[in-house]
């Protein structure tokens, strides 16, 4: 696991300010760095070790050193690779995963991405042709940044990194914000700064002589197959669940597992003990509020496997580290559970190195309730005159109630009932609707991103799937924005923050491929979600994980941002830097801010808000992000 950036130009290339880039990326790979450089192109890395510890130092070469590598990630068949390669006449120097790539460029071109299993991002260049080639895993689970100006493009894992660059302009892509208030994540292809990029999962992106080319490699296929009785699909899943588990227990240094009592990762863990001679470790996330605290169902899985278990819980002085959050988000980030698994991070670093969670069950299986709300509504047509007022009434309703509430449900519902097909889920999705979006911008802002629609991207999702029913394309959206947009970013993010590996067994590409050809009524059925993962797990967990109702791993924000984060809230976004940005109309915030306090759930809009302004004061407002600097959050280590 690492830490890549790079510089490749008709021109010779900055090698220090590689090396900087490098350094601002400490916390991603804290046991050493490597460079390349020659007269076009500067590679840099730095190196958390997993496997072959004491050898596999970066950058990797192959025999004439005639193409070099740097690798962020893990390919989990790398043992598989290597005899394949030596078989046909390669000569390897380390026991690791990377210098695979040089040698299955060699062997495959670009189409060596369809070799590998596992998460990564990657550099390949190759230098007697001048050429980049760039790749990212197929979910989305490594990050990859770029930009170009003309002549020379760079990259790197963070945007920090980037950032680093004195000539990159560092502007607001107001496209980004705008997308952004409606998902509450930059999603890809954009960033947050103008002219920088993210490359999109499964894709590559070639350079080569001033000119770059991305194309796709990989998308999950939803068209649905014939499937035999249901019990030999549910023993395909544990099989298939086990053997995914298993290549992600191969570690060099200390392994456990997030768990926090939902059926995702309670199934990890169960694979996990059933597979190692050894205890499990364990590490869960707690509330003093009930409704939000999942440690008692955790613990009942805990005890059934005996597990090395560890807990600690999160109350509001944990907003503390939200400065640190941001210096390492690089960009707005709104999901507010990025504070528990920041912490479940941080914890389980103390321990371990690498992590396995559960990542990636709710798309494979259908695990969200809103799939349920989706399928229920969509039988629901309203007259095109009906359609405002449902709206405008639904709006009123949610509005006025705690999210979760059976106001705030009857409220989304009546929403969604006034929105035809697709829209309704992403109005579902949307943290800030169009409509808010309006009432909130300056007239500036307005004529700038007239006719811009965010709800363009589910559109397009929806419209590209080949599932057969309206849910299985949900779920194939979510696979495409939500999972590589949100969760991913803030599992990354957070673990990495703390030289943590994650792995996430539900995400590997073989189990996604079986599962996404699944016919629908085999994930949601009669009102349940993850139907046939419930079946296949039943006798991994107790009863009482497998009939619960989903809960979610977030905050009590709503409350929170009504009792000891009020004062945060008004400081941040209605002081003079605040009102003075020229995006959003500072009596807009000030009703959001004073309905909010009144009753009226405006909670997550609210802390959208705070994220990019705490971002803007960091990385706009000082000019220069603050110095790197590994133990950046040093002061909230935490114990068990």
């Amino acid at each position: 696991m690492c830490g890549i950036a790079g510089i490749v130009s008709a021109s010779a290339p900055d090698a220090e300010l590689v090396r900087r880039m490098c350094d601002a990326m400490v916390h991603r790979g804290p046991d050493g760095a490597g460079f390349h450089d020659d007269e076009h192109a500067a590679l840099g890395m730095r190196r958390l070790a997993i496997i072959d510890v004491a050898g596999g130092d970066q950058p990797v070469y192959n025999e004439d050193r005639t193409i070099a590598a740097v690798f962020n990630g893990e390919l989990y068949d790398f043992a598989r690779l290597r005899d394949m390669l030596r078989r046909r006449g390669h000569r390897l120097t380390t026991e690791g995963d990377t210098e695979c790539l040089v040698h299955l460029y060699e062997e495959y071109g670009d189409d060596l991405v369809h070799q590998l299993r596992g998460m990564f991002a990657f550099a390949i260049w190759d230098v007697k042709r001048r050429r980049l080639l760039l790749g990212r895993d197929r979910v989305g689970k490594k990050p990859l940044y770029w930009r170009t100006d003309g002549t020379s493009l760079t990259f790197g894992s963070e945007l920090k990194s980037l950032v680093q660059d004195p000539s990159m302009p560092r502007e607001v892509d107001p496209v980004a914000l705008h997308h952004y208030l409606t998902y509450q994540y930059v999603p890809a292809p954009w960033s947050i700064y103008q002219g920088v990029r993210k490359l999109e999962p499964g894709h590559l992106l070639v350079w080569q002589d001033g000119v770059q080319e991305t194309r796709r490699y990989w998308r999950l296929d939803f068209t649905p197959r014939r499937v035999s009785s249901e019990e030999d699909e549910a023993e395909r899943l544990r099989e298939l669940l086990e053997e995914a588990t298993r290549i992600r227990m191969v570690s060099e240094r200390p392994l456990g597992a997030f768990l926090s009592g939902g059926i995702d990762s309670s199934a990890v863990v169960a694979a996990m003990a059933r597979q190692s001679g050894e205890r499990v470790k364990t590490f869960s996330i707690g509330f003093d509020e009930h409704r939000f605290d999942e440690r008692r169902y955790a613990r009942l899985l805990a005890g059934m496997y005996d597990t090395d278990h560890y807990e600690m819980v999160i109350t509001p002085s944990a907003l503390d580290v939200l400065p640190t959050l941001a210096w390492h988000f690089d960009e707005p980030f709104a999901d507010s559970s990025a504070i528990p698994s920041f912490y479940v991070a941080r914890m389980s670093r103390e321990r371990v190195t690498v992590a396995l969670n559960g990542d990636g069950g709710d798309e494979c299986f259908g695990g969200y309730r809103r799939y349920l709300a989706m399928a229920r509504t969509q039988r629901l047509i309203a007259p095109r005159r009906m359609r405002p007022l449902l709206i405008g009434a639904g709006g009123f309703l949610a509005a006025r109630g705690e999210p979760g509430s059976t106001l705030h449900k009857a409220g989304r519902v009546l929403e969604l009932i006034g929105h035809p097909g697709p829209r309704r889920y992403a109005r579902l999705m949307s943290y800030f609707t169009p409509e808010q979006k309006h009432a909130l911008y300056t007239d500036a802002m307005r004529e700038r991103l007239a006719g811009l629609d965010s709800y363009a991207l589910m559109d397009e999702a929806f419209a590209a799937s080949q599932a057969d029913t309206d849910v299985g394309r949900f779920i194939d959206i979510d696979v495409n924005t939500y999972l590589p947009g949100d969760l991913l970013v803030k599992m990354d993010i957070a673990t990495m923050a703390n030289s943590l590996e994650a792995r996430s067994p539900f995400l590997d590409h073989h189990l996604m491929e079986w599962a996404a050809g699944l016919p629908t009524d085999l994930k949601i059925r009669s009102g349940t979600t993850k139907y046939l993962l419930k079946k296949a797990v039943a006798g991994w967990l107790p009863p009482e994980l497998i009939n619960r109702q989903k809960m979610g791993f977030g905050i009590p924000l709503a409350t929170w941002l009504r009792t000891e984060l009020r004062e945060l809230s008004w400081d941040v976004l209605t002081d003079k830097t605040a009102r003075s940005r020229g995006f959003f109309r500072p009596e807009a915030v000030s009703r959001l801010l004073v309905e909010h306090g009144e009753g009226r759930e405006h909670g997550s809009r609210i802390w959208a808000l705070i994220q990019f302004e705490l971002w803007h004061r960091m990385f706009l407002d000082g000019a220069r992000p603050p110095a790197p600097d590994h133990d950046v959050a040093g002061e909230y280590r935490l114990s068990p």
